[in-house]
């Protein structure tokens, strides 16, 4: 048996989650260990504003909702293969919420995505690896992420 009992996926469902979840699926079978994966939804940056958003947070809320879906199916292939996965959505400040739930499930090891997002995602997501590396009380996995398409974010010069 390994120093790895407890395992924590963080998802920001977003489209680069899904191999977040994938390595949090094939590191908990080599340890034997249990598997948590965290969608958290970032609401910080929706404090202070006062004039509704609602179109924009509708959007927001239907690409959470279908992200959280596709990761919801493959988290459900591998519950049927016998490998137990336990699913908990939070809302709130993600450094927050990551650290309270190492705390709560006495988590070993901690996967998280590299930062590598797209300025939209950036903008939603934010610097929270950061935040939560910098206060850390277990072990960290890093998954790399497929960079971007430069093409896809950058700033046009026609102004």
């Amino acid at each position: 048996m390994g120093i790895i009992k407890n395992i924590l996926a963080v998802s920001w469902l977003t489209p680069n989650c899904r191999k977040t979840v994938q390595f949090g699926i094939s590191l908990a079978g080599q340890y034997h260990a249990r598997l948590s994966v965290v969608h958290v939804i970032d609401t910080t940056w929706l404090k202070g504003w006062s004039l509704p958003m609602v179109s924009m947070e509708q959007e927001r809320k239907r690409e959470m909702e279908k992200n959280k879906e596709e990761l919801h199916e493959i988290i459900s292939i591998e519950n049927k293969k016998d490998m137990v996965i336990r699913e908990f959505v939070r809302e709130g400040t993600p450094s927050e919420v990551v650290l309270e739930l190492i705390a709560e499930e006495n988590i070993d090891l901690l996967i998280l995505r590299s930062q590598t997002e797209n300025r939209l995602e950036r903008l939603l997501v934010g610097g929270s690896n950061d935040e939560i590396i910098r206060a850390m009380p277990c072990s960290i996995f890093l998954v790399k992420q497929e960079p971007f398409n430069v093409d896809d974010d950058a700033e046009t010069d026609d102004e």
